[in-house]
């Protein structure tokens, strides 16, 4: 999408399954720029099928391409201090970060929250994880079908034994509140555009 009310915005997005990747869909629905950065090995969901489409050495699964449109692609290897350079040009010009990497990852790879602002003071942080960024259970990974059976939903479904609904749930809402957070931190950042009003950096956790 080339227009839209979000235009004039730079989304990245370092996020994979649905979760964040619906959130970064749904900026890039509205016109915002999204480019989604994968590591060599791709979001995990570029192998989840059938239902596949595209000849057999090209093939793609309808599961990425449903909740990944609209955005341009680069991959980066985090690991290597080049690719993280690159990244760390991107966050200088971005809006939006968006990441659901386990609880401690982004800050091994050298952009915790704090650096990521040094880099660019008004950008919006969205995370996502789990169970939260800390607790004691703040580095399990956490999967829509976790959510739904330990948040009890699957206790209401089914006729013989818990079962988990038909679609995400649980996925499809983080992320739908997770781009209502991130316009609601932007809203927030054009109403103090003077210089220093910005003195709270934001990172939406969901």
């Amino acid at each position: 999408m080339t227009d839209g009310p979000l235009a004039d915005l730079l989304v990245l997005d370092l996020t994979r399954a649905l979760a964040g990747p619906h959130a970064a869909m749904m900026l890039g629905d509205m016109g915002a720029r999204v480019i989604k950065i994968e590591s060599p090995a791709g979001d995990d969901t570029r192998g989840w099928g059938p239902p596949f489409i595209g000849e057999e050495d090209e093939r793609e699964s309808t599961y990425f391409l449903s909740t990944n449109r609209n955005k341009e692609s680069l991959v980066l290897d985090l690991k290597t201090e080049e690719d993280r350079d690159v990244l760390a040009r991107l966050v200088q010009r971005a809006d939006v970060l968006m990441e659901n990497f386990r609880v401690g990852v982004l800050d091994r790879l050298g952009f915790p929250v704090s650096r990521l602002h040094e880099l660019n003071p008004g950008l919006v942080v969205l995370s996502i994880t789990g169970f939260g960024h800390d607790g004691p259970e703040a580095k399990r990974a956490g999967y829509d079908q976790i959510a739904q059976g330990e948040g009890g939903l699957m206790s209401i479904t089914g006729t013989e034994k818990p079962t988990k609904v038909g679609v995400p749930i649980a996925d499809l809402l983080a992320g739908m509140n997770g781009a209502f957070g991130v316009l609601a931190a932007l809203h927030e950042r054009g109403r103090r555009p003077a210089a220093g009003a910005w003195s709270a950096p934001r990172c939406w956790r969901a």
